[in-house]
């Protein structure tokens, strides 16, 4: 008997639950941040993680969450901080970040030395991902 693909992936499976997910995307975080910053290892696990995300999400492997028909009236307030932060970044990249105007990602490279610290950045970024996979 053949099944439709909408059908097959509305079914929950057991590793798409967050009892699994959760503990997989710690422990994928904890060996990424172990890692050097901008090595070529740490390159190519994050391509190979972001790769093997962006496969499952445009696959029909996962059961999709509804999208919001409309964004409510508040979400202005939470973009423009963003939206300002990009602003910033991006005007002191293209100006050149020195020690008199630095870059954020310059402010938070003694932060990022830490191996907890970036196993911590690496997990929001995996769990942030995770989440629009399951859009």
């Amino acid at each position: 008997m053949e099944q439709h693909r909408e059908i097959a992936a509305e079914v929950p499976r057991s590793w798409d639950r967050p009892v699994v997910s959760v503990p997989v995307l710690i422990c994928l975080s904890l060996v990424g941040g172990q890692l050097p910053s901008f090595s070529t290892q740490a390159n190519l696990y994050t391509l190979g993680t972001g790769g093997a995300l962006i496969w499952l999400g445009l696959g029909n492997r996962l059961a999709r969450r509804p999208a919001p028909e409309r964004l409510p009236r508040g979400m202005v307030w939470w973009v423009l901080p963003a939206v300002l932060f990009g602003i910033f970044e991006g005007g002191t990249f293209v100006l050149g970040s020195s020690d008199d105007f630095p870059t954020f990602s310059r402010l938070a490279d003694p932060l990022l030395e830490d191996p907890l610290v970036r196993s911590a950045a690496y997990f929001a970024w995996l769990a942030a991902f995770w989440g629009l996979v399951r859009r």
